[in-house]
């Protein structure tokens, strides 16, 4: 048996992480935490189709990406496509296009999400149904529906890789009346380890990410505040907001070579929040 020499060792090592020339689904991928790993991916050389529900919002991100791709040198690319994943038409509709333009999806990113806040006893029947159908019915039957595109690009060396992103808020206990939100992202990363059992045996990780406090659109109400901002931060041990490098390196990892020995795995990229709570 040959004994791999430093050039070869070298080789491996560069391509611990890449992801150049994979084909990559990111649903919600036209704003806020999706689009940050839509673009990281693209830079890092994937070829990316990003799902919106505003098709105009969803192309112009495409093209904002395509445009630092080029900037930057990269190979990968974006491409936009229309879809409101709340929907079961919505969720059929985008597994058709991508059977009918891609061969083949190596990494499919869960993000697609709603959110829902309101007073205990007035919370509506709405803020469940639709952050339900959109946190974690739609990733389970976007999932099932992509499993031939995922086989086929599924090998033991090289799986193929669900990320599905969940929250902290499933973590630990809000601090919010979001209650449909948390306990949604807690159903999500049990689904994550449920099909990750089923889907190893055909060389499938699932795994999930939790992300604490990303400086989103959605958080931009906090950091207008700069007092119910300081509250917030005071709860994050590392005393700071997630960024973008956190998060798509996060995906990287678990998108990449690097990633390929784990599966079943909750993530938690909080700042600490969850793992020295107490």
């Amino acid at each position: 048996m040959s004994t791999p020499n430093a050039q070869d060792t070298n080789q491996r090592h560069d391509a611990l992480f890449t992801i150049r020339g994979r084909t990559a689904l990111v649903t919600g991928g036209s704003r806020g935490i999706g689009a940050m790993i839509a673009r990281g991916l693209v830079l890092d050389g994937a070829h990316v189709v990003i799902t919106s529900r505003n098709p105009e919002t969803c192309r112009a991100t495409a093209e904002n990406i395509n445009a630092a791709a080029g900037t930057a040198g990269s190979t990968g690319r974006c491409t936009a496509v229309a879809s409101d994943l709340s929907s079961v038409d919505g969720v059929t509709g985008l597994v058709s296009w991508l059977e009918e333009h891609l061969e083949s999806i190596d990494i499919l990113v869960n993000n697609a999400g709603a959110t829902w806040g309101a007073p205990l006893e007035q919370f509506p029947l709405a803020g469940w149904t639709k952050v339900l159908d959109t946190n974690l019915v739609a990733p389970f039957y976007l999932t099932t529906g992509l499993l031939p595109l995922l086989r086929n690009a599924a090998d033991p060396e090289h799986p193929a890789r669900i990320i599905n992103i969940g929250s902290v808020d499933a973590l630990i206990t809000p601090h919010w009346e979001n209650f449909s939100y948390s306990a949604s992202k807690a159903g999500l990363h049990m689904m994550t380890r449920q099909l990750a059992k089923h889907l190893a045996p055909e060389s499938i990780t699932v795994n999930a990410i939790a992300p604490g406090p990303i400086l989103t659109d959605m958080l931009s109400h906090l950091a207008a505040d700069p007092d119910a901002e300081t509250k917030m931060l005071e709860r994050v041990p590392l005393g700071r907001y997630g960024n973008a490098d956190d998060l798509t390196g996060a995906v990287r990892f678990l998108a990449s070579p690097a990633g390929a020995y784990l599966t079943g795995v909750i993530i938690p990229l909080d700042g600490g929040m969850s793992g020295c709570a107490g």
